[in-house]
């Protein structure tokens, strides 16, 4: 099958649904504020390098939860399980959908939600200007995994991997 090439300008739902073809693991980057512990669902989690440990994702900034993450010179990504899927959906609601989760402060203050497949615990090495989005960049200093199924979002639901 071909698929008609377009310039995204020209129809940008379309340009959405191209983009929304690929299949993302499903992360909540959390961070301290003053206005207490805040978090943020994301499927724009990816790996930079090994050597030094970087990541990045990258926020909205229409989000109103924007100016949390952008001037945050710590936060945590916490890489979602299978099983998981309430915990995005509260974060995705609401930047502090902390009640009834497990979670506990690292030595930063930032939250860091347990039960997850991975998270990294990050200091902010820079960030970079990209459209109506920015880059964030983080430096691990911590990481922890465990085996399991990723939550995964593609074409605009979660899907499952069967294991």
């Amino acid at each position: 099958m071909t698929c008609p090439a377009f310039p995204p300008e020209d129809d940008p739902r379309g340009y959405r649904d191209a983009l929304g073809s690929f299949a993302t693991g499903v992360t909540v980057i959390t961070t301290s504020s003053a206005d207490g512990p805040v978090g943020i669902t994301a499927n724009s989690f990816a790996s930079v390098s090994l050597d030094p440990p970087l990541v990045l994702w990258s926020p909205a900034k229409t989000s109103n939860r924007f100016d949390y993450f952008k001037d945050a010179q710590r936060f945590a990504i916490h890489v979602l399980d299978g099983h998981q899927q309430a915990i995005c959906d509260g974060f995705t609601r609401e930047a502090s959908a902390f009640d009834g989760l497990d979670w506990q402060a690292s030595a930063h203050g930032i939250p860091l939600i347990d039960g997850c497949l991975a998270r990294f615990e990050c200091r902010r090495e820079t960030y970079h200007d990209a459209g109506d989005h920015i880059i964030i960049v983080g430096r691990v200093e911590s990481a922890a995994w465990r085996t399991g199924m990723p939550l995964l979002f593609q074409g605009g639901r979660f899907v499952s991997l069967k294991g």
